[in-house]
């Protein structure tokens, strides 16, 4: 497994290794053991999500889920390819407001570790796109918030993507109050 860190403090790049043979591959795609022995103790997971999306330029973000049902996020992409982003919106941080955006693929299998803390979200880079992503914390409708995609500077590589009502009337990045307290 193959561990990077990115710019941002605790946001990691996962690249698990695949053995491969005539029939196809196989991959390990999370092992706790292994993580920790390499010095990356991460949480323990207790629910997993998958989404599906269309269309190509379909854009989910930016969310959090605030205390005490803040979320550790582990997505990979397991069909098509997406651009995913972490943003710190941890009070305090020297890299507040900073993001890191990585492109994942199926064909690669590269996850993105995103911690408490920081706002997730992601584009579709291709039509008929599968993300899936393990939790550390359940899923809260009342911890549940967004801040507006196109609020923090991040070049998406589209100006018109498609989005849910709720994550184009979301604040923006300006007028949110963050939760979150480095």
């Amino acid at each position: 497994m193959q561990i990077e860190e990115t710019a941002l403090p605790g946001v990691l790049l996962i690249t698990p290794r695949r053995i491969a043979d005539a029939r196809g591959w196989f991959s390990e795609t999370w092992n706790r053991a292994a993580l920790a022995q390499a010095g990356y103790p991460l949480p323990d997971f207790v629910q997993d999500n998958h989404s599906y999306s269309a269309a190509r330029h379909t854009l989910r973000g930016l969310h959090y889920q605030r205390p005490p049902h803040a979320q550790d996020k582990l997505v990979r992409c397991s069909r098509g390819a997406i651009l995913d982003v972490a943003v710190d919106a941890r009070k305090g941080s020297t890299s507040y407001g900073q993001h890191v955006a990585v492109e994942l693929a199926a064909a690669s299998g590269a996850q993105l570790f995103v911690p408490q803390g920081f706002l997730h979200g992601f584009l579709t880079l291709t039509e008929d796109c599968e993300v899936q992503y393990k939790c550390s914390e359940i899923y809260a409708p009342d911890c549940d918030g967004a801040v507006r995609w196109d609020s923090v500077g991040i070049d998406w590589g589209t100006t018109a993507p498609q989005l849910s009502k709720k994550d184009a009337a979301a604040p923006v990045f300006g007028d949110f109050d963050s939760p979150f307290v480095l």
